[in-house]
């Protein structure tokens, strides 16, 4: 950090003063892992957007529109699993961006937000962009403070501050999220840093922080947990995959993973097809299990979680949640741990170890481990639905929204990440998505599971330099238009593909639909939308693949691990509303149906104790 020094008797100007505070806490937000920036134009916001421009350790990214720039943070910050950090001007600039910081909040994302304010004396007398900022996400924000206007007397403070906004966000006793710090700041809003406080000699943050969450993985568990039949169920979240590989391994069990979790890899024990199994009422009480080990956020799926919590009280269901956020919806768990998942499981599998419980189905010390068929049986249902769906899929020619999923997900480049949206494509993802060679990263707004700010999320995930596909639906992509006008600055390469069904397509799943009036049903829940995507985007100067089947599709997508740079758009005209929830109700019985004939077959041919 570069300083202007001056004589050491003498006190700053004001301007001095502010631009060496604002300096100091960029500096100390470097030192702490901040690499990434993202900044909002604006007059009062000056000090700490040129703080962040000049800082040799921080890329800044510029975004026109705040509400759309707190959502780009936050897939940086998503996709880079650092802190972001965010500048605002005052006024309704600040309050723009309080769904990203919901998102945030509940998402558990590491984001510094950095409001500008007017000083005292202009609140409170119709001064413009003038608001009540203190407080201004509510409990929505990990930790807020109010500054004031900085005063030179107090520089002995400044780093500690900052330092302290970093360890918040990152690692306080709710787990990472979103932290906001208002500054004041007066006119003349241009400085020189002077005489700026050093930082420790290291390098190093002024606070850092030491230990973890660490949870029980004793014989207790061991004894509780193995030798039963259970399950268990990863979402987003969920740790190290190769840990809880080994955990079921050790116990026996199936581990059903979600897309978000990181552990939908093609290997022995791993269910992706959870929700098509339990449809089937057969296959669902033959694999009820006798206990539950759910780490990570839950699945969008709701057959599944409504499985899950009509278990018997007499079940055992663990969850690991190492941030205190009670993840237990149905209020059916147990036992809550507060541990880090990797940790628990980790511990739990030296603890089965040195019990003496294995995989294949007998003891060797005292615990044993759970029957070979159980496992067994969860693998065959899940082969056989995972082999319904393929066949449909190769019968039919025509463009669906499960079958755009199947393709948008081939179409990750290696090294690249997918950004899903909530509402329907995160649930085709989830649904129609198998287990591959190698898990494709993906990323989602699932803290408030809203549909606002995705694009601008891809658009940010994208910002390091990873390759992006995002799959979203056309409100959603219509919702969050304004990501697309765009800066001068590099945005990498970010594929938007829009499943466009001519509105808001869940809403055929849900009893409205058969339960009101066409016409009110359409007007109050399908919100049918006559924009044209296509012509939307183009007309913001971004390319646009326009495709109508599956032939268009293919060739539309293949050109994305080319791509090195910009954003395109690929708009998807879909069916009608009512054929997709006929070809959803198709395959999710085909699913069921070879599922529930998988485990008739398993039955027959195991003698169950």
């Amino acid at each position: 950090m570069s300083v202007v020094t001056g004589d050491p008797g003498a006190r700053p100007a004001p301007e001095d003063v502010q631009a060496t505070f604002a300096a100091v806490l960029v500096d100390e937000w470097a030192r702490g892992g901040v690499r990434r920036a993202v900044v909002c134009p604006g007059s009062r916001s000056a000090p700490v957007a040129l703080a962040l421009a000049r800082h040799p350790d921080v890329a800044v990214d510029v975004r026109l529109d705040e509400r759309s720039a707190g959502f780009y943070a936050l897939g940086a910050a998503l996709e880079s699993g650092r802190p972001v950090a965010l500048c605002t001007t005052s006024g309704t600039a600040a309050a723009e961006v309080h769904a990203a910081v919901v998102e945030a909040h509940h998402g558990r994302v590491p984001l510094i937000v950095c409001s500008a304010d007017r000083p005292p004396e202009l609140h409170h007398v119709g001064a413009p962009q003038t608001i009540d900022q203190a407080g201004l996400f509510g409990p929505a924000a990990r930790f807020a403070v109010d500054l004031g206007v900085a005063e030179w007397e107090a520089r002995g403070s400044w780093r500690a501050i900052a330092s302290r906004l970093v360890a918040e966000a990152c690692a306080g006793p709710l787990g990472p999220g979103p932290v906001h710090v208002n500054v004041a700041l007066r006119e003349p809003l241009l400085g020189s840093v002077v005489d700026a406080p050093q930082g420790r000699g290291d390098g190093q943050p002024w606070h850092r922080l030491r230990g973890g969450v660490e949870g029980p993985g004793d014989l207790e568990w061991a004894t509780r947990l193995a030798g039963r039949r259970g399950v268990i169920v990863a979402g987003s979240g969920a740790g190290d995959p190769d840990t809880l590989f080994a955990l079921a391994d050790a116990l026996g069990w199936p581990l059903l993973a979600d897309v978000l979790s990181g552990c939908r890899i093609r290997r022995p024990g791993v269910v992706g097809a959870a929700d098509a199994i339990v449809r089937s009422p057969e296959a669902a009480e033959y694999l009820r299990p006798e206990a539950v080990i759910r780490v990570g956020s839950p699945w969008a799926s709701r057959v599944l979680a409504e499985w899950v919590a009509s278990l018997a009280p007499s079940v055992p269901q663990v969850v690991v949640d190492p941030w205190w956020r009670w993840a237990d919806p149905a209020r059916v768990a147990g036992d809550v741990v507060r541990a880090e998942p990797t940790r628990w499981a980790g511990a739990l599998v030296r603890a089965l170890s040195a019990t003496g419980a294995d995989a294949g189905g007998g003891a060797v010390g005292t615990v044993p481990a759970a029957p070979t068929w159980w496992r067994r049986a969860w693998s065959a249902a899940d082969a056989a639905a995972w082999d319904a769906l393929g066949h449909w899929s190769g019968a039919t020619t025509q463009v669906s929204e499960p079958a755009l999923a199947r393709a948008v997900v081939d179409a990750v480049p290696v090294g690249g990440v997918l950004v899903v949206s909530s509402s329907m494509p995160v649930r085709d993802v989830e649904w129609f998505v198998e287990p591959t060679a190698s898990s494709v990263r993906t990323l989602a707004n699932r803290g408030a599971n809203g549909i606002d700010g995705v694009v601008s999320t891809a658009l940010g995930a994208a910002a390091g330099g990873t390759p992006v596909v995002a799959l979203v639906g056309d409100l959603a992509f219509l919702h969050d238009l304004s990501a697309l006008v765009r800066s001068a600055d590099r945005h990498g390469s970010c594929t938007v593909v829009v499943a466009d069904n001519g509105g808001g397509g869940i809403f055929s799943f849900l009893p409205q639909a058969g339960a009101l009036a066409p016409a009110e049903f359409e007007r109050l829940f399908a919100t049918p939308q006559a924009v044209d995507v296509a012509r939307a985007a183009a007309g913001l100067g971004i390319g646009v693949d326009d495709v109508g089947d599956m032939e268009e599709l293919h060739r539309a997508l293949a050109a994305v691990a080319a791509r090195d740079e910009g954003i395109r758009v690929v708009r998807v005209r879909l069916p009608d509303r009512a054929q997709n929830v006929a070809t959803h109700d198709e395959i999710h019985a085909a699913m069921s149906q070879a599922a529930a004939a998988a485990v008739r077959a398993d039955e027959e041919g195991t003698s169950r104790p």
